[in-house]
């Protein structure tokens, strides 16, 4: 642990690097507290789950849509631009759900559509800052933005429930919305930080990198890891209450999170050689074979235990996934191929939410978490697939295999 800590430490005193990473993370809770905020607003004026639920997927809807397109107009425009213009819409389209000035799967919409994609701003930041000699920190880096990505789901939907039982349903989602803005802000202030902007030949160029495989596979991978994450929640959810202990669905949801905040930590701050494809290979056949036994265990403390070893292998995957998409396309749409996978992910999450929550209910908890099973043994294939060494961009060569340093593997653009 303090060789973990002192690695973190010696990224974060990188120049410039706390200074756009810290408001990234802040507004990464505002994100976070978001849609659960919007359930209880919504709940709370139309007394429907269904309702609320139905508002609450329109946003989810529009945030995976409209991602990748802030994602092209950052990489086009620069982030203090895009982000000024998309912060202004956010806080007017958050002033329409507030107000109920206009009906609320409209204003959903219209927020979902609006919010700024800090998660991907912030990898392109470190992509920019640990280029050439420092690129061997760049899995640290990620680790990190999983670290605060983990921290943001853990804390965020938390704190908004609290306000909501408490009788301030609208406070979550200001709350949310003054995280989001504010930490948006502060990081457009970083200029020192931001990626450079490239002519619009080489965007066009670069443009056709997003239809390789390599980047595609990450974009199936990403896909295949909401579906995993979709499958999870449904089907933790039905298994505690089908013991008739609802209770202990928040402790099952812990065991995972937990072990889901010290995988990414460890990942980090370990010294990892090889490929990174490989790593992705043995990260996913790891998830598989966590993930097999909970279509048959049926104790708690079984159960328990092995969700807490999947959340080991979640982060990882997290974290190679946008190593091997930064080395997969050039910098001229780097932001743009990090919200594509997000995007793939939430689609992926929401789809097999509906899926998992229909075979739950015609053959219970287990057909759930047969689907996470599957979505696992899917990412287990696409890892397989493909050539192990395509050549990189073209514009970053890959570092010489077994480079010693102090921090993670210097094969980062060996996808």
């Amino acid at each position: 642990m303090p060789t973990a800590s002192a690695n973190y430490r010696t990224l974060l005193r990188t120049s410039g690097a706390a200074a756009f990473f810290l408001p990234a993370a802040v507004g990464r809770l505002g994100i976070a507290m978001m849609g659960i905020g919007i359930v209880w607003l919504v709940h709370a004026r139309t007394g429907s789950y269904a309702t609320a639920g139905l508002v609450t997927g329109a946003f989810a809807v529009a945030d995976a849509v409209a991602g990748p397109q802030i994602g092209r107009l950052v990489d086009r425009f620069g982030q203090r631009r895009v982000l000024a213009c998309a912060l202004a819409a956010h806080a007017g389209a958050v002033a329409l759900l507030l107000t109920g000035a206009v009906p609320d799967l409209a204003a959903a919409v219209l927020v979902g559509a609006t919010l700024p994609q800090l998660g991907a701003l912030s990898a392109a930041r470190w992509s920019a800052l640990l280029s050439g000699e420092r690129a061997a920190l760049l899995p640290t880096a990620f680790a990190l933005e999983a670290l605060a990505n983990g921290v943001s789901y853990l804390a965020g939907p938390a704190l908004v429930s609290v306000l909501g039982a408490a009788g301030h349903p609208g406070t979550g989602v200001l709350l949310a919305a003054a995280l989001v803005i504010g930490g948006g802000l502060a990081l457009a202030a970083q200029r020192r930080t931001m990626p450079p902007l490239t002519g619009r030949a080489e965007r066009r160029h670069a443009g056709r990198a997003l239809l390789r495989p390599a980047f595609l596979r990450q974009v199936a991978l990403a896909l295949a890891l909401g579906v995993f994450f979709g499958a999870m929640q449904v089907s933790v959810a039905a298994y505690a209450v089908g013991r008739g202990t609802p209770d202990m669905a928040a402790l099952l949801y812990a065991a995972s999170n937990c072990t889901n905040l010290v995988g990414g930590w460890a990942y980090g701050a370990w010294r990892h050689g090889g490929s990174p494809r490989r790593r992705q290979t043995a990260a996913a056949a790891c998830l598989t074979l966590a993930s097999l036994p909970l279509t048959f265990l049926d104790t708690p403390l079984g159960v328990g235990a092995t969700l807490a070893l999947t959340g080991l292998m979640v982060p990882v995957l997290l974290i190679l996934a946008s190593v091997l998409t930064e080395s997969s396309v050039p910098r001229a749409v780097l932001t743009q191929a990090f919200t594509w996978g997000n995007s793939a992910s939430a689609a992926g999450s929401a789809g097999a939410a509906a899926l998992a929550g229909r075979m739950v209910d015609t053959d219970g908890a287990h057909s759930g978490f047969a689907v996470a099973a599957g979505a696992a043994v899917m990412m287990t294939l696409l890892t397989l697939g493909g050539p192990r060494n395509p050549s990189p961009d073209g514009q970053n060569p890959p570092p010489p295999t077994g480079t010693t340093t102090p921090s993670p593997p210097a094969t980062l653009r060996d996808p």
